[in-house]
């Protein structure tokens, strides 16, 4: 009798243990695009700053757990964002551009994000794009194509989690009804009942009397489909940190049973189609200072918290090395906008000169914007590659042909800049699109010893899922 009381005992301890050690907290970020060689880069690129050759390491990457994963859709090789956006929120494989559906794009199906909800957690859903971006809408919308952004306007309202933040909504306004017969997402979102608030401040203010809360940025931004580059940001402008410290605080106030949130590095995947390094080594660090606020609130709730990174897919095939055995990561140092912040200060100058620039004028803006001729010694055949694109697009051209991008139109001129600029960095890009590599996975906490041995990206939400406690 001793013996079996004994048993009980122990039984119940192991029970009660397991319980306890499931996820209360789970942090989920996804890099855009960020596949290993934009993660090992960046950490080789702060080695360089300090004169070593080798790796300074972010944060997440110096979590206990790492492996690698599988981004292939269920159609295609190579993935786009929505089917990979699908696969890491619903542990489902769908066909590219689809978005919470199966293949067949009629079944539907539940994100981890869902489950987190109907067990009684918070959740909350940001990104540094649009909030009804591939990545972010996988985990609140069903649609059959990822540029359906109304639709996936009405799916995040009806899905009602407690807390969205991103740039803006693509399409508030139903562009493609012909006949307008809508209601536009800003007047839905309010009478859902969300507190709509435009930038970091005004959040502040409005948060203790919000019981649903939607953040984006401020009305004066010039661009809703993101906000800008960590290597543009400005003084006012909304940051990803300020986005995950807002819904880190919102979620854990609101509910004490726990909660879900994922965060988008979304813009290191914009940079990758750009093949604009130094602006992807920019975007990542910036990603990982918003990690930073995750791994505080884990040190403080250590037993109850999971902290899961990782990518949706690997964009521009990234190359470490342009054939000489070397690296010169510093180099990017010098450049100090994005490309599409130097397409925007050329246009400037095109209209202050209406479209005679004086070539010694976009030789200083080359030299302030990319350190040309200063920190950088440009050849004469590098030299006469900026003066023959100058000669083709400044030369009182009004109609210039940009070069485009999967989310940007860039100067040429900028482009040709940035493309020196890479090849004195001793990097290079085997494409403007996704590609098929590999893509990191980093874990701590409760549960992360999971999160090991080579996986398929469907994986990911099922383990996180399991050690949640979001199924039976």
């Amino acid at each position: 009798m001793k013996k079996l009381s004994l048993l009980f005992s122990f039984l119940f301890l192991a029970v009660t243990f397991a319980f306890a050690q499931q996820a209360k907290y789970v942090f989920y970020f996804i890099g855009d695009g960020m596949g290993v060689n934009q993660v090992l880069g960046t950490e080789m690129y702060n080695s360089e700053l300090k004169g070593e050759i080798g790796i300074t390491p972010l944060l997440f990457t110096q979590f206990p757990y790492s492996t690698t994963a599988t981004t292939f859709s269920a159609t295609n090789g190579v993935t786009d964002s929505a089917a990979a956006g699908t696969a890491l929120a619903t542990g489902n494989k769908t066909k590219n551009g689809a978005i919470g559906v199966k293949k067949d794009l009629t079944s539907t199906v539940n994100s981890i994000a869902v489950l987190a909800k109907n067990r009684g957690k918070s959740v909350g859903i940001a990104t540094s794009v649009s909030v009804d971006h591939a990545t972010p809408a996988a985990f609140y919308g069903h649609q059959g194509s990822r540029s359906s952004y109304y639709n996936m306007g009405l799916d995040l309202i009806n899905t009602g989690f407690d807390f969205y933040a991103g740039s803006d909504f693509l399409d508030p306004h139903n562009s493609k009804m012909k006949d307008k017969k809508y209601t536009d997402l800003y007047t839905l979102t309010k009478k859902a009942g969300y507190n709509l608030v435009r930038g970091y401040d005004e959040y502040k203010k409005n948060v203790g009397k919000s019981s649903k809360m939607v953040l984006f940025q401020p009305e004066s931004a010039k661009d809703n489909s993101s906000i800008p580059y960590a290597i543009d940001r400005k003084s006012g402008d909304l940051s990803l940190q300020e986005i995950t410290t807002a819904a880190v605080d919102f979620l854990y106030s609101k509910n004490k049973e726990g909660f879900f949130l994922m965060v988008e590095g979304g813009k290191i995947d914009w940079a990758c189609h750009s093949n604009d390094a130094a602006t992807v080594v920019n975007e990542i660090m910036d990603m990982d200072n918003a990690i930073k606020i995750a791994y505080d609130f884990y040190k403080k709730h250590q037993n109850e918290t999971l902290i899961v990174v990782t990518a949706d897919h690997e964009t521009g095939g990234f190359v470490l090395g342009n054939g000489p055995y070397a690296l010169n990561l510093k180099a990017l140092t010098s450049q100090k906008v994005s490309v599409n912040g130097f397409t925007s200060k050329l246009n400037e100058l095109r209209k202050k000169y209406t479209n005679k620039v004086p070539w010694d004028v976009v030789k200083k803006g080359l030299e302030e914007n990319f350190g040309f001729w200063n920190t950088i010694k440009l050849n004469e055949k590098e030299e006469k590659r900026l003066m023959d694109v100058y000669d083709k697009t400044f030369n009182n051209q009004e109609n210039v042909n940009l070069e485009k991008s999967e989310y940007q139109q860039d100067e040429p001129l900028a482009n040709e800049a940035m493309k020196i600029l890479n090849h004195i960095a001793l990097v290079g890009w085997t494409s403007g699109g996704h590609s098929a590599g590999y893509v990191p996975v980093f874990a701590i906490g409760v549960g992360a010893e999971k999160f090991q041995g080579r996986m398929d990206n469907t994986e990911i939400p099922e383990r996180i899922a399991k050690v949640a406690g979001y199924k039976d």
